[in-house]
């Protein structure tokens, strides 16, 4: 399990440093042995599989998003590298771990006061208690930011929570939800810890997914939910703070989807070599070659622009923009790979048993989370042009 990915045609991993590459290697090899296994079993089921949260607990991994972790402090690269390496195995796992470390213990890692952070990242870094992050509504998402519905009021030392959230990732068993939501007072958009079993919070699970059925989705209705003034985050004092959220988050999703396209490529790669037409294997023929190369062409391109991204989030001087079209950019060209992958499989392609037919179906969800691409295109328009073009 020490060797490169097939896809990682230039190498990239070897950047990495080498106590990071054997942190990498042993995530590979449990997601190999652990999450691999069962991953379209739990797709098919749209089950959680809850009992593996102990074992990703005992990696250790979790704990590299506390601010106040022993030792060094993770690069970039090496965050970077844990998202694909999960999103290669199974996109529903990559995102069940992103909204815990990145979504929940980022919002508080950036937002909380000292106290709010002693106080819950030391068991959300061991997994003790997992972190969900309710932001998108169920009549908002690309125009949260001016239209949010959520609204929050203070009456002494508690905050009355009242509004609705969709496609809440890890909602329906999470211990801290940080709920985003529009303070009346002043009209800025503010953040909240709410904690599991709180009266006047509930969170149904959403069925019938075609992606990411893993993913245990919530909508949740707040009605009169009474919060804490200790549970409002202390730095959170409009959306502006939840966007500096959303940029480190966007570019794991970046990873996420280089992850897959590494694992699309591989499928196919290996279906070429194993699959005959015509009384040799199809890798020999010239439109299936020219298939592979195009999808190995756009997990080349796209894992170096994530791995520049995460040097210059090393460097402090990433913005929001970098993160913007990394996301639109690398979610798009793995659109096309997943899609050239399918159709060089055939009718092989739409069931499970050959692997491609999740990652299809689950890119679809990583293409839109996170801001569209349209959403993400426009951020980078405003910062080459000046112009600002959202409606």
């Amino acid at each position: 399990m020490s060797e490169l990915l097939t896809g990682d045609f230039y190498r990239f991993e070897e950047m990495l440093a080498e106590d990071e590459r054997r942190t990498l290697h042993r995530v590979r090899e449990f997601l190999h042995d652990k999450v691999v296994p069962i991953a379209n079993d739990c797709w098919l089921r749209g089950e959680f599989p809850i009992d593996l949260v102990k074992e990703y607990a005992e990696l250790g991994i979790a704990a590299l998003a506390h601010p106040e972790c022993p030792g060094s402090k993770p690069s970039g690269l090496l965050s970077g590298f844990l998202a694909l390496e999960m999103a290669h195995a199974d996109p529903s796992m990559a995102t069940f771990f992103g909204v815990h470390t990145g979504l929940a213990m980022g919002s508080i890692a950036a937002c909380g006061s000292r106290e709010q952070r002693e106080r819950w990242l030391p068991a959300m870094s061991r997994m003790d208690e997992i972190g969900a992050f309710a932001l998108t509504e169920p009549l908002g998402g690309s125009d949260v930011a001016g239209g949010m519905r959520t609204t929050a009021r203070r009456e002494g030392d508690v905050w009355v929570l009242d509004g609705a959230k969709r496609w809440i990732g890890n909602g329906t068993f999470a211990d801290l939800i940080v709920v985003w939501a529009r303070d009346v007072e002043d009209g800025q958009v503010k953040g909240f810890v709410v904690e599991k079993g709180t009266p006047g919070f509930t969170a149904t699970k959403i069925e019938n997914k075609m992606a990411l059925r893993t993913v245990q989705n919530a909508d949740i209705t707040l009605s009169g939910c009474r919060v804490p003034e200790q549970n409002r985050l202390a730095n959170a004092r409009s959306f502006r703070d939840t966007a500096r959220i959303l940029r480190r988050t966007r570019s794991g999703v970046a990873w996420q989807a280089v992850g897959i396209m590494i694992a699309a490529y591989e499928i196919a790669l290996r279906y070429a070599g194993e699959r005959e037409q015509f009384g040799r294997p199809i890798a020999s023929f010239q439109l299936v070659q020219d298939l592979l190369v195009k999808m190995l062409g756009n997990a080349t391109a796209c894992l170096g622009m994530v791995v520049r991204l995460a040097r210059l989030q090393d460097e402090g001087v990433f913005k929001d923009e970098h993160s913007a079209l990394a996301k639109a950019y690398c979610t798009s060209r793995m659109r096309e790979a997943v899609g050239w992958a399918r159709e060089l499989l055939a009718g092989n392609g739409i069931i499970l048993d050959y692997d491609i037919a999740r990652f299809v179906a689950d890119a679809e969800a990583i293409y839109s989370y996170e801001g569209t691409r349209e959403i993400n295109t426009l951020i980078v328009g405003r910062a080459v042009t000046g112009h600002g073009a959202f409606v």
